[in-house]
């Protein structure tokens, strides 16, 4: 079975909406998911992710409290809970503290796409070790089949596959790339393969999942919870069409 991660981000709707969502998602039968951590400047999302961000901050999310929300459910996760946002706002946090905190919360790994390899190799590599925690790089069809394994080496949990470069949610993703999704499937990886960017259908996870262990929905599903006064029962039914 082809795994599914979902995404959203922590804040929306209501901001104490956070511990509800995540084990909505869970009951719903997803094998993972992924916490966008508000930013005023998220670059590689899409307007919808981005008015995600906007509202999230506008509600009052931070850092803390997103842990403290966590914390709260730590003993009732039984999927990996992955947090994915932007190296600024760790750093102001600290990063060795925020590695902590992690621990502390039930999170299992990370995704910082602005976080360039050498500087995650030199500086940050040794203190998630230390607090057991993966990470995980991000790969385009651009990438090149030696910089693919390299930071297929350095990652841990699973490598992202962005299906097109471009921005989440766009609306042309190529999720038929077969040369792209094909070269993945000959590296010898040590990593599950997972493809985001433009999933929106259970048709475009099928296509996407011929050649890969699993698909990464974040726009269509945060689009649910920004534009649905019932988007808890819309979130599930949402969640089952994936995983019929």
């Amino acid at each position: 079975m082809k795994k599914l991660n979902i995404y959203f981000t922590a804040g929306i709707p209501q901001l104490e909406d956070t511990a509800e969502i995540i084990k909505l998602i869970q009951d719903s039968g997803a094998d993972m998911i992924e916490i966008g951590m508000p930013y005023s400047d998220p670059v590689a999302d899409g307007p919808v992710i981005q008015k995600a961000h906007e509202l999230a901050l506008k509600n009052g999310m931070t850092i803390e409290k997103l842990f403290a929300q966590l914390k709260t459910i730590k003993n009732e996760l039984k999927i990996p809970l992955i947090l994915m946002g932007y190296i600024n706002p760790v750093l102001s946090f600290g990063f060795e503290r925020f590695c902590k905190e992690c621990s502390e919360s039930g999170v299992s790994g990370l995704i910082i796409p602005d976080l360039p390899a050498i500087e995650f190799e030199r500086n940050y590599h040794s203190i998630l070790k230390k607090y057991n925690l993966n990470f995980t790089f991000l790969i385009t069809p651009e990438t090149s089949d030696e910089r693919i394994l390299y930071l297929d080496s350095l990652s841990s949990g699973f490598l992202y596959a962005v299906s097109s470069s471009s921005t989440t949610g766009n609306q042309n993703a190529d999720l038929k790339n077969e040369d792209y999704f094909s070269r993945l499937s000959s590296l010898a990886l040590k990593n599950p393969v997972m493809i985001g960017f433009g999933i929106k259908t259970k048709q475009d996870f099928e296509n996407v999942t011929q050649k890969a262990d699993g698909g990464i929905i974040g726009t269509a599903f945060v689009d649910i919870l920004l534009n649905n006064r019932d988007w808890k029962n819309k979130a599930i039914d949402f969640i089952h069409s994936m995983k019929a």
